[in-house]
């Protein structure tokens, strides 16, 4: 299988495609026009060379990931509703006169740090919290860190299925499997047809749904190298280490895709690919394929052009 440094994520009706030097959005109107949007992209890997160390380009990349993704969303939800006349809010209001073209920035700033806030408490304290009801029980330290482990699992199994029951979801996890099917096609050096497309797997060892599951259970690993009473201590060792468990899962992932054809690479790929054929992926129809395929189309017809910010009707 041919390696391709193109990686994405489904949006509102749409997907995003991300290359090495731009990414491109296609989202689908409701009057059925394709609309692409190509952009330049720089990483923060590029100006520090510290961050290309293991364990920190992980961190890097995560975050990086994270930002696009809220920008990318938030792009797709105004193209999607063009055509419906929303009046601004008084806090819209003031904060463009306030920040001007740096209220979009500062959005986005808060929409992640409200996101971490929230998983972070749903998915690390609210665990940890949970585990301490067995401390009457349980003496060993190590079995109470299983125990939280298994309760963080079962919350994130549990979300899953809770979101999968929303019909808007539902869209977004066929565009999810659009994503991966494009990608895999394109891996396999086959043209990006529909028909092509159409006949790959939704499925990915590079997914972020992947790479989540693969956090679950390094954070069971991490955490218990921390052992002590104080609960207070213990919720700040879950906060602190967050960014070392998300780097060291992104190398397992980054491993896990080079050695494709290692036996114990595919045995421990499959929980997370199990949880993409469960939960966040959906086979797509004709209509998102032709989406994901404009935005990866938007990635190569544009990757080695300078300085790229083009917005184009398909």
């Amino acid at each position: 299988m041919a390696r391709t440094d193109i990686g994405g994520q489904a949006v509102i009706e749409g997907v995003m495609m991300k290359g090495r030097k731009i990414y491109a959005v296609a989202v689908r109107k409701p009057d059925e026009e394709i609309v692409v949007d190509v952009q330049d992209t720089k990483s923060i890997l590029d100006k520090y060379k510290i961050l290309r160390w293991p364990i920190l380009r992980g961190i890097a990349v995560f975050v990086e990931s994270l930002t696009l993704g809220v920008k990318t969303l938030s792009y797709s939800a105004e193209v999607f509703g063009d055509d419906e006349e929303l009046e601004e809010s008084k806090f819209e209001k003031w904060l463009m006169e306030k920040l001007g073209d740096k209220a979009e920035k500062f959005l986005i700033g808060v929409t992640m740090c409200i996101s971490f806030v929230l998983a972070i408490g749903i998915f690390m304290i609210l665990p940890m919290l949970m585990s301490t009801l067995f401390k009457g029980f349980i003496e060993s330290s190590f079995v109470l860190n299983l125990v939280e482990g298994a309760f963080r699992i079962a919350i994130f199994l549990g979300y899953m299925k809770l979101v999968t029951c929303l019909k808007d979801i539902q869209r977004t996890f066929q565009y999810h499997g659009a994503e991966h099917k494009t990608i895999n096609c394109l891996e396999k050096e086959q043209e990006l047809t529909v028909e092509n497309v159409r006949k790959c797997s939704r499925l990915h060892k590079s997914c972020g749904t992947s790479f989540l599951f693969v956090v679950m259970i390094v954070s069971i690993l991490v955490f218990s190298l921390f052992t002590t009473e104080s609960v207070w201590l213990r919720m700040v060792v879950r906060i602190v280490m967050v960014p070392v468990v998300a780097g060291i899962s992104y190398e397992f992932i980054r491993w896990a895709r080079k050695a494709d054809s290692n036996k114990l690479a595919i045995l421990l790929s499959k929980p997370g690919m199990w949880l993409q054929k469960s939960f966040t992926t959906l086979e797509p129809d004709d209509k998102q394929i032709e989406v994901a395929i404009a935005a990866v189309k938007g990635v190569l017809d544009n990757e080695h052009s300078e300085g790229t910010t083009k917005r184009c009707n398909c």
